[in-house]
């Protein structure tokens, strides 16, 4: 394996001093700030680095829109997985590494992508157990009493493409990564060869009918991961006691497609979402590829659906043939007679 998940997003601010205190309020811990740049972390080490426009570290010559991530570093497990993985994209790639021995390079598509050999803190959740009708899994016990989140870890991070295959084929070929979904018309989840997180990166469908896609290579949303439903939404009444009102984000609900509770929090000042998540599926080499209505695999529920998801989806998902192990276009019939259990 090489690439096991994420070490830093780097983002493009205009307001520093706002998008700051979000992320301490937020969870995460102020680790350094000057005039033109701030650094935090989550529990394992893995970092948000905030850069004001013009700051001679953002990225140059990519293909990005708006502001939000414009580089994310990915860890590399070991200086032999980085030297073949740069080995390769040296070939066609104009490589630069810094103080920090990081690699940095820009995709054929404009995106600004790092390499770091890097090891993550260990970090070990420990949610209140469950009880339901005929199962006890919690006797005498109360579920944890806590304060505020504080996110684990950076989960996965989204971006909007305008060519959706054009990405999949150069993150699978180039950098190993391995594709575990398809949501038709919506996108590709994707994960790190030495990851088990069901996608480390979701490949969006930069022209899918949803607000805010342009078209354009564009910041969506990053996932901070939490250790259950319960963080997820002391972390939200935090932010509501402090005064934060997050206008036209998806909200609270769960995944079908990834089995995952979220909490979208729209922040423009970052250009998109910042994700509380949590219970996500995780998978291996073993995983079989689905293919999935777009609207099916979105959500089981949402606390308040958005006005393009208020009708029945097409119940549609099934295994994935050899010939659709790439992105499929928005179609409302099964692709498979044999739909998965």
């Amino acid at each position: 394996m090489a690439i096991t998940g994420i070490r830093r997003l780097v983002f493009l601010v205009e307001d520093l001093s706002t998008t700051s205190r979000f992320f301490t309020d937020y969870g995460l811990r102020p680790i350094e700030a000057d005039a033109t740049s701030a650094r935090f972390e989550t529990m394992n080490g893995a970092q948000v680095r905030l850069l004001l426009r013009g700051h001679g570290d953002l990225p140059k010559g990519g293909a990005q829109t708006g502001i939000g991530v414009h580089e994310c570093i990915w860890s590399v497990d070991s200086a032999e997985a980085m030297a073949r993985l740069t080995a390769d994209l040296s070939r066609d790639h104009e490589l630069s590494v810094d103080a920090e021995g990081i690699t940095h390079f820009i995709t054929p598509f404009g995106q600004a992508i790092g390499l770091q050999v890097w090891q993550p803190r260990a970090v070990h959740g420990a949610p209140s157990p469950s009880n339901t009708p005929g199962h006890v899994g919690r006797l005498n016990q109360p579920r944890k009493w806590l304060a505020r989140a504080v996110p684990k870890r950076i989960h996965h991070t989204v971006w909007t493409f305008p060519d959706v295959q054009e990405a999949l084929d150069y993150y699978r070929d180039r950098l190993g990564f391995r594709l575990t979904d398809v949501q038709k018309g919506f996108g590709v989840y994707m994960r790190a060869d030495g990851a088990y997180e069901h996608h480390n990166i979701f490949l969006a469908n930069a022209h899918a009918p949803m607000p805010g896609f342009d078209g354009t290579l564009k910041f969506h949303h990053a996932n901070f991961e939490c250790e259950d439903i319960d963080e997820i939404m002391v972390g939200k009444n935090h932010l509501d006691r402090l005064g934060y009102s997050f206008e036209g984000g998806w909200g609270l609900g769960r995944h079908r497609l990834t089995s995952a509770a979220f909490l979208y929090l729209a922040v423009p000042e970052l250009g998109g979402d910042m994700e509380y998540g949590a219970d996500c599926d995780c998978v291996d080499d073993s995983w079989k590829v689905r293919v999935w209505d777009g609207a099916f695999g979105t959500l089981i529920y949402m606390h308040d659906l958005p006005h393009w998801l208020q009708e029945e989806p097409v119940w549609d998902v099934a295994y994935a043939r050899d010939d659709q192990l790439r992105y499929l276009p928005a179609d409302p019939k099964p692709v498979l007679a044999e739909a998965a259990e």
